[in-house]
């Protein structure tokens, strides 16, 4: 069978005899995939004027509500993945992580919509005052790149790999050419075809390059981006070619590391923090036959204890059933070629100059349902290096498989040296329940670290382990582990974005960011904006309220009903030594003295109070003072019905500037309110 790519809107079968992908439990050709022939410079610009252009005349709610929708399609059909699966060697729980995690994280970032504006440009923080009298300002923005992304993507998740970089650049607005590794690219290829045929996500935001994609980066522009998981050495070999170079194209690297697991001085063999770091680690090398960017490669352990853990870690892996996947009493799969498995043997000699053998054996393995010889399977192996900081091939050599190497420390110190010899890393597991050698570990290993877990007995019941980067952290690690960041929530689609600082005066900022910027101009209507639906405000529209008087009743009356008695509002006597000339009103009372100011009481389209997003107590304010607030519509967000029965409405943030009789602020805040839409008229 030949593998086919989707390039310029249609299935295109790889021209050329092309590379075979085997079965890696039967050692069976699968089919066989290439990339002869193919004008990546065609399929570039196909992606930039047909995908691009689709995606960029969304916004940045509606693409959250097309991966919701895409989400919900492919986890209807999530089950038709998971015998394709099993031909990569992967369990089914190896599986799941990689299809419904995929899944998932489609899924979270759909959620991020409610977080991201209902416009084509996204303000990012505050406004920056460039001029004393403030009519010359700034505001950061992030705007789509017009460009495409090229995701090269590793062997080892062919799902998850995909879809959670697919997320943050379609979710950003640009579009994707996917080249998954020639070893596991049919089961990519799958999940390419339904979700073409689902017609949800627009013609050319996905294009799927099947093969080896020699000079694929050949026509990148400073408007594209490469995002590449893989080795440190393909990865730096990437990043230095030329058009990147050139171009200064954004890359993002995620590269396999040497991870490691400490065992805290406090963990003692026996206790329930021990038990769970030898579980930590022998799932680490099980999951994906230990084919992960972020399994566990090194083991650092208190040097009286490294015995108690090479024993309990080997009676562990003794009890992990290994074999066909599709046998329902397998834990451990096979490694995803022959040619990998004589790749970690390799690997395994370099290791052996450092170490020595202590469990397993490399060369034969006994399997359940599956033969050793035709399938690509490996035993479990633990390596023991008594003198790490001597003999460093542990810190310099992965073997991309299920091998682990023991190593002795003495103090917290010396692991924090050790863990470092690894130059970089995506991830390492602290166990312990010490605060202070929790704390002293992530000052010493966070800068060499992209995530740190730390284990005990009460973060294990919901913790999602060491080698599982979540949609909402950060994914990548310094160094060896390549230097760059995926997921993070908003951040993970930040890679797909031009921050531009705008320049210039507060009204024509408001108008090119439909986000209010102070000192812009302030309309004023007849008609109170609490009267108004929520298409009928506008940006800048400002409700100008009538003034109150501050009394020393109002202050003691709020006292009494808030019971904050603080000293400050109610005690004269006390305010020597204080900011405070004399008895000062409560923040919260001027807070809502405001909201008694701007409130329209009559029943109209505003439906609640949503909340404060921001709010500061500029200045003090006094019995004598006159207080008097300017509500200006700051922006405006719609939101989902849930149902039919469900109001159609949306937030309104509003700035509300309390000033007093000189006109100097004494408090700002935004404020959120939920705002009914206008009746439908179908």
């Amino acid at each position: 069978m030949k593998l086919s790519h989707y390039i310029l809107g249609k299935w295109t079968p790889h021209a050329g005899e092309g590379l075979p992908q085997y079965d890696a439990v039967t050692g069976e050709v699968i089919g066989t995939c290439g990339t002869e022939g193919l004008d990546y410079a065609d399929i570039m610009a196909y992606g930039r004027q047909v995908g691009g252009a689709a995606l960029r005349k969304m916004t940045f709610r509606e693409r959250g509500l097309m991966l919701k929708k895409l989400a919900f399609r492919l986890h209807e059909i999530r089950q038709h993945y998971y015998p394709l699966s099993y031909r990569t060697g992967a369990t089914k729980s190896d599986s799941w992580v990689d299809i419904d995690g995929g899944i998932g994280t489609l899924f979270a970032y759909a959620s991020l919509r409610r977080k991201l504006p209902d416009d084509y440009l996204w303000v990012d923080g505050e406004q920056a005052r460039l001029s004393k009298q403030g009519s010359f300002t700034g505001q950061h923005v992030f705007i789509p790149r017009q460009g495409v992304a090229i995701h090269i993507n590793a062997f080892n998740f062919p799902i998850w790999g995909m879809l959670e970089k697919l997320s943050g650049n379609w979710l950003a607005g640009m579009p994707a050419v996917v080249k998954p590794s020639e070893l596991t690219s049919f089961l990519a290829e799958a999940m390419v075809r339904d979700i073409i045929e689902s017609g949800i996500v627009p013609e050319g935001a996905l294009q799927l390059i099947n093969g080896p994609g020699r000079g694929i980066l050949d026509p990148v522009t400073g408007q594209d981006v490469v995002t590449f998981t893989g080795s440190a050495s393909t990865g730096r070999l990437l990043r230095s070619h030329p058009a990147v170079i050139a171009e200064a194209v954004h890359f993002n690297m995620e590269a396999d590391s040497l991870n490691a697991a400490v065992l805290g001085k406090d963990v003692n063999p026996g206790s329930e923090e021990f038990s769970l770091f030898i579980k930590e680690i022998r799932r680490e090398m099980t999951a994906k036959c230990g084919q992960k960017c972020t399994a566990i490669r090194r083991v650092i352990v208190p040097a009286d204890r490294l015995e108690a853990v090479e024993k309990a870690l080997a009676d562990s892996l003794a009890q992990t059933a290994i074999g066909n996947p599709g046998n329902e009493k397998v834990r451990m799969g096979a490694l995803v070629s022959i040619g990998q498995r004589e790749k970690v043997r390799t690997q395994l000699g370099e290791l052996l100059r450092a170490s020595t053998l202590v469990y397993g054996n490399p060369d034969q393995v006994e399997v359940l349902e599956a033969d050793d010889r035709t399938g690509a399977f490996m035993s479990p192996l633990i390596l023991r290096n008594e003198s790490p900081f001597r003999q460093e091939a542990s810190h310099q050599v992965e073997a991309f498989g299920p091998i682990v190497t023991l190593m002795p420390y003495a103090e917290t110190p010396e692991a924090v040296e050790l863990v470092n010899k690894g130059k970089g890393s995506l991830v390492s597991t602290l166990c312990t329940a010490d605060p202070e050698i929790a704390r002293e570990y992530v000052l010493g290993a966070g800068p060499y670290h992209g995530r740190i877990l730390i284990l005990n007995r009460e973060s294990a019941p919901e913790s999602t382990g060491h080698g599982s980067p979540m949609p909402l952290l950060v994914h990548g690690g310094p160094g060896r582990a390549g230097g760059g960041e995926e997921l993070g929530g908003l951040r993970g689609i930040s890679h797909y974005l031009q921050r531009t600082a705008l320049q210039g005066h507060p009204t024509m900022l408001t108008a090119v960011t439909n986000v209010y910027q102070p000192g812009g101009f302030q309309k004023e209507t007849p008609v109170h904006p609490f009267r108004k639906y929520f298409e009928e405000l506008e940006i800048g529209e400002t409700l100008v309220t009538s003034r109150h008087t501050v009394t020393e009743a109002d202050i003691v009356n709020f006292a009494n009903v808030s019971g904050d008695h603080f000293y400050a509002h109610v005690d004269e006597t006390a305010l020597e030594g204080t900011p405070f000339e004399r008895r000062v009103a409560h923040g919260y009372w001027v807070l809502s003295k405001a909201a008694g100011l701007f409130v329209e009481p009559k029943k109209g389209p505003v439906l609640l109070n949503y909340g404060l997003e921001e709010c500061r107590f500029t200045k003090p304010v006094y019995p004598g003072m006159t207080i008097g607030v300017k509500l200006t519509v700051k922006e405006k967000i719609a939101q989902e019905q849930r149902d039919d029965e469900d109001f159609r409405k949306g937030i309104v943030k509003w700035l509300a500037d309390v000033t007093d009789e000189t006109g100097e602020t004494v408090a700002i805040a935004t404020v959120l309110t939920m705002v009914k839409m206008k009746p439908s008229t179908h």
